[in-house]
């Protein structure tokens, strides 16, 4: 019988030791995974990261932006517009000196700005003056610099009753033909210098519709609600929780750049469906 021998040539050479053969060398370990700590802290770094220089998100919780914006909307503010400062950041944390990149907002622009004397509340206006610029109403119209604001009568606003919205007074009151509850308010179409426009709700005669003339100083803003007679804006002055006077633009935090969500408040987390019949669909995507 033949013997089986070995493919392999286990004879040295002469004056060498026999090499037998060897455990390969072990495989570098595969790069060891980041824990689940430090997957949260890395994503809730890119979160603030992108809040305080990208996009932040703001919700409506008023009245004073009627008819753009209604309560119970959630959008999107732009924060590089106007430069960066310690209001960009969470909590206004006092990490960036004075305001870099600084950029002046333009009349129409709907801004988020910290409400002063405090300073620590976000608020919502649209821009009507800027520095130099001479503001007074007359007559629930806006005056800029000596010339009366277009203001034009156009089709009532409306707005369904619910849990977010409440009629301001039984006058305003009416229904539509299948018997669902509205608010009708007065609407009109103003249009700035340079062209922008936008509605404005004038709800009748009040004191805030005649004021004195004044100046916007020097890296200021005048702002006012679009809801002209439920706004406690730079015609009234800074009192915390009250009117903010003539804001700094140090103050600015942003500006609104899109409508991300909407609902009326009739939701309930305890009923799941009414998350989506109290959603306002045909708001979201809207831009400023």
């Amino acid at each position: 019988m033949n013997s089986t021998t070995n493919d392999t040539d286990t004879t040295a050479p002469e004056g060498q030791p026999l090499l037998l053969d060897q455990p390969s060398p072990p495989a570098k370990s595969a790069k060891k995974e980041d824990s689940f700590p430090v997957f949260l802290i890395k994503l809730a770094l890119i979160v603030v990261i992108f809040r305080s220089f990208f996009f932040s998100p703001f919700n409506i919780p008023s009245e004073s932006m009627l008819p753009r914006l209604e309560n119970g909307d959630y959008l999107l503010a732009a924060k590089w517009p106007y430069g960066y400062s310690r209001y960009s950041l969470p909590f206004s944390l006092p990490l960036i000196p004075g305001r870099i990149l600084a950029h002046a907002p333009e009349r129409g622009d709907v801004v988020i700005f910290k409400a002063p004397p405090g300073n620590d509340v976000d608020y919502i206006k649209r821009v009507i003056g800027l520095p130099g610029d001479q503001i007074q109403l007359v007559g629930g119209q806006v005056v800029l610099n000596g010339q009366p604001i277009p203001k034009q009568r156009i089709e009532d606003f409306e707005i369904a009753v619910s849990a977010n919205t409440r009629c301001l007074s039984p006058q305003f009151a009416a229904s539509r033909a299948d018997g669902t509850p509205v608010c009708h308010y007065p609407q009109f179409r103003e249009t700035l210098p340079g062209g922008k426009s936008y509605n404005v709700l004038d709800l009748g005669v009040t004191p805030q519709d005649d004021t004195a003339p004044v100046v916007v100083p020097e890296g200021h803003v005048f702002l006012m609600g679009d809801n002209r007679d439920n706004s406690m804006d730079s015609r009234f002055p800074a009192v915390e929780g009250q009117g903010i006077g003539i804001v700094p633009q140090a103050n600015l935090v942003g500006r609104a750049a899109l409508m991300m969500f909407s609902t009326d408040g009739g939701s309930s987390w305890l009923l799941p469906w009414t998350w989506f019949s109290a959603g306002r669909w045909h708001r979201i995507g809207g831009t400023f």
